[in-house]
């Protein structure tokens, strides 16, 4: 298992919890915000691994592969499915960001002030 993998996936559920609005209101002091800087964080996530997958998969791609090659791949099915049981990026996200491992920051605190 990749460091990435181990890293995102050590902690969090790979099933939906209810998390209260106001929880999630009080880290930035605006839901719409918080709810966009997880949506981003969700939308890195997802960009690396999906880039991991594609470069494991990617040992086992070949051109001139029978068909009975392509079924008979089961590392390449195992690794598919251990991605698949991974937690949805969203909920890495939001566990970051609930546990303040997100860094971000405001540009713009200087015209509301």
């Amino acid at each position: 298992m990749s460091k990435l993998r181990r890293q995102l996936s050590g902690n969090t559920s790979s099933v939906v919890e209810p998390k209260k609005l106001s929880a999630i209101k009080e880290k930035t002091g605006n839901l719409y915000e918080s709810i966009a800087i997880i949506a981003k964080r969700a939308n890195q996530i997802n960009i690396s691994l999906k880039e991991e997958l594609h470069n494991k998969l990617e040992e086992f791609a070949s051109h001139t592969d029978s068909l009975e090659e392509i079924h008979e791949n089961k590392e390449q099915i195992e690794i598919s499915k251990a991605y698949e049981r991974m937690p949805n990026p969203a909920l890495l996200a939001t566990t970051e960001f609930m546990e303040d491992k997100v860094y971000f920051r405001r540009n713009d605190e200087d015209l509301f002030s």
